[in-house]
């Protein structure tokens, strides 16, 4: 038996005489694991070039980790089916053997759900008509649809085995067994040989990401390009593509494709800067990092057509076992109209149809300067000429496209801009770029490629490395600052402007990646108002640790108490922050008497700061709010606690908390943990009763405060999922004892 560890959360085991190669594990972007550790690799049988791969997939019993998915199969099950041929005819690697998944009950009827909509979207003419599409182009699309799929939407059952694995060993082709130990914990056994397999992430660690992208010191622009992705699912040494636009000083993400949180942090992006993101379409390569904005601490705006955003949702809920309606609890939904242009504050987008297997549009932006428009046309998942044309067909009871709509797709992918990137991916769902020959535009990208450009494709386009930059219209502002005025305005309600000009009246200092802004014991002599960039705080004797962002103040605390910092803090990326003398910022306290407020809500903000539910991405504005809403709650030692019915989450600030279900204890709640998350989430109890071990002081936060901040929101999630299993799997084993 062979165990490879492969990275953070995903492991390789091997049994050669059994013919099983299991992926253990499959966060994001796990097939360029596998590449980069050369356990997928080219091969050749009967004269045919194939890759080589594992045969089975073990999913997390979660599917969030510390915020992230744990289980998108979608780009490992393609491997297996396509690049490895289990599903070509004739191909030497395809017998009667299918891939296999296998896990919870509940994980793996998710993944059955999700690899279906990942593979079709919308599945009848019906789901379009609800979306808002026409009967008449729902008929259209639901051909064009039928065709890519070669006749039939098939269930993921005819292309997939499954495996369950319940209480008892499961038993895997070639006499292989699978037994869960504890919660992610499993063991391998064959042979009399025994291995053991963790999928747990550690606290505070995440999925990592196979490609290392450097650090970027980026402008805020007034209309710009930033070229964060120019790769495609296969490509392990490039993300996949997508684009950042700065528009008037604002970020938006065009798609959100896997480790997104690594490209922003490269880019010196904190999600908390993120205003809009602008989707195309349900694949994993460019819909798998959508989590990494439900970390921040407000809704983010969320452009697309409905039916891109029906399917996108649908896709969602079976990841997350929430329901379809719950995606406008995590973005600000904003529809856009397709094939018009749609104004978001001086922006102009038109979504254009682009025909794929799932629900899918392209984008031209635009925005008016001096000789009439700026613009930029993201063409990501587009189709070639040749493969529209061999779609044809005029017979409305065949599957295809009309020829009508094929001149449409053609004459709307040859629009110029001045600058277009282009999918140029190939096969039967992808681009080509001898079709933009003869495009005007004034530069065109070429991307969605593993594969590096041909001689005569460099004849057509440009290539765009990791973080370049196309400035479109320059920036004759300085879009920090006012970004920072409206930081103290908010902070500071009430107070003078004249006021908050003094504190704006200093300079705005960068701070190189790596690099620290304050070391733990020593004093504070400025404050620093994080403008841009991510900052990381670490203490000596703790394994916490959180990420602040745009909005949050470095050493507030310390500068206005005068006490040695407990934390370091240290940039995770490029950081531009104001830097705000302390003596200065206490005489502005006092002079505005503000300084008895402050003094009280810093330390229940340093204890709010330091819990895992609160500790990350929240500005100062949303640390007040949780702050002036909180309340106290106290409990006697041998006194229990019942939430049922209440909104509240509760933290416990000091003492301890033991929950009992059928009389035996299953877990402890310490400082800083937070209980009710199924009342505050789905207005359900909590199983079991919890009683306290010693006088406990705890804190209730308002369920309605909680729903609002998008991070805090996911986190119970997760929170809850991960109680769900442990309690059940304790519930199961009193009952067999």
């Amino acid at each position: 038996m062979r165990v490879v560890p492969v990275s953070s959360g995903i492991c390789w085991v091997e049994v050669a005489e059994a013919d099983l190669r299991v992926l253990c594990g499959c966060p994001a972007d796990s097939v360029k694991h596998l590449i980069k550790r050369g356990l997928i690799h080219p091969t050749e049988r009967a004269g045919v070039t194939f890759e080589t791969g594992p045969n089975v997939i073990l999913l997390s019993d979660v599917s969030l980790q510390n915020g992230a998915f744990c289980n998108l199969s979608e780009f490992p099950i393609l491997q297996m089916l396509y690049r490895q041929g289990m599903i070509i005819p004739g191909h030497p690697n395809c017998s009667s053997r299918k891939p296999l998944i296998m896990g919870l009950a509940q994980q793996v009827e998710a993944q059955l759900e999700y690899v279906l909509r990942g593979n079709y979207g919308l599945l009848s003419e019906e789901e379009m008509m609800a979306a808002g599409v026409s009967r008449e182009m729902a008929q259209e699309w639901m051909r064009m649809k039928l065709r890519f799929a070669f006749g039939a939407i098939r269930s993921p059952r005819d292309l997939l085995d499954t495996c369950v694995i319940g209480d008892g060993p499961a038993i895997l082709p070639g006499g292989v067994t699978v037994r869960r130990l504890e919660l992610n914990v499993f063991e391998f056994a064959y042979d009399g040989e025994t291995a053991v397999v963790d999928l747990n992430l550690g606290n505070g660690r995440t999925y990592e990401t196979p490609y290392h992208l450097g650090y970027h010191d980026l402008e805020r622009g007034y209309f710009s390009v930033i070229h964060s992705g120019e790769g495609d699912g296969w490509d392990p040494e490039r993300a996949a593509m997508s684009s950042i636009m700065m528009f008037q000083g604002k970020v938006y993400l065009i798609d959100a494709g896997p480790n997104i949180h690594g490209a922003l942090q490269a880019l010196g992006i904190g999600v908390q800067e993120v205003e809009g993101i602008f989707h195309t379409h349900c694949h994993d390569d460019h819909f798998c990092g959508l989590t990494t904005l439900f970390r921040a601490d407000h809704r983010i705006r969320y452009f697309a057509v409905p039916s891109v955003r029906s399917s996108v949702a649908k896709k969602l809920a079976a990841l997350t076992a929430l329901s379809e309606d719950s995606f406008g609890e995590y973005f600000e939904i904003c529809d856009l109209e397709l094939g018009v242009w749609n104004d978001i504050e001086g922006l102009e987008v038109m979504p254009i149809f682009s025909p794929h297997p799932v629900e899918t549009t392209v984008f031209h932006f635009r925005t008016p300067w001096e000789e009439g428009y700026r613009s930029y046309a993201h063409m990501a998942d587009i189709v070639s000429m040749d493969v529209l044309g061999q779609m044809v067909d005029d017979d409305e009871t065949r599957h295809g496209i009309s020829s009508e709509l094929m001149m449409q797709v053609r004459a709307d992918y040859l629009v110029p801009a001045d600058i277009k990137k282009l999918d140029i991916g190939g096969g039967l769902i992808h681009g080509c770029a001898d079709d933009f020959r003869d495009d005007s535009s004034g530069k065109i990208i070429l991307s969605h490629t593993a594969l590096p450009l041909s001689r005569a494709q460099k004849t057509i386009g440009s290539g765009a490395p990791f973080g370049t930059v196309d400035a479109l219209i320059p920036a004759h502002q300085e879009y920090r600052l006012r970004a920072a005025h409206g930081y103290l305005a908010a902070y500071f309600l009430g107070v003078p402007e004249h006021q908050i000009r003094i504190l704006l009246n200093h300079p705005v200092v960068t701070f190189n990646p790596e690099s620290i802004l304050l070391r733990e014991g020593a004093n504070c002599d400025d404050i620093h108002l994080i403008l841009t960039g991510l900052v990381e705080t670490i203490e000596s004797d703790s394994d916490h640790n959180a990420t602040l962002s745009a909005g949050a103040m470095v050493g507030e605390s310390y500068a206005l108490s005068g006490e040695p910092s407990l934390e370091t803090f240290r940039a995770l990326s490029f950081v531009k922050a104001l830097r705000i003398p302390s003596a200065l910022y206490r005489s502005f306290v006092e002079r505005n008497e503000m300084t008895e407020r402050i003094g009280q809500l810093s330390v229940l903000r340093n204890f709010f700061n330091h819990t895992w539910l609160f500790g990350e991405s929240l500005s100062n504005l949303t640390e007040v709010r949780i702050v002036e809403s909180s309340e106290p709650y106290y409990l006697a030692s041998g006194e229990e606690i019942d939430t049922s019915g209440e909104d509240f989450i509760y933290l416990v600030r000091d003492g301890l908390l033991e929950r009992s279900i059928d009389g035996a204890v299953v877990e402890y709640c310490g400082t800083g943990e937070p209980f009710n998350e199924s009342e505050v989430l789905f207005g359900t109890p909590a199983a079991g009763t919890l009683v306290a071990s010693i006088r406990t002081e705890l804190l209730k936060v308002p369920g309605a405060v909680v729903r609002d901040i998008p991070v805090v929101r996911w986190k119970l999630l997760e929170l809850h999922q991960r109680r769900l299993r442990t309690f059940s799997a304790a519930s199961q084993a009193g009952a067999v004892s």
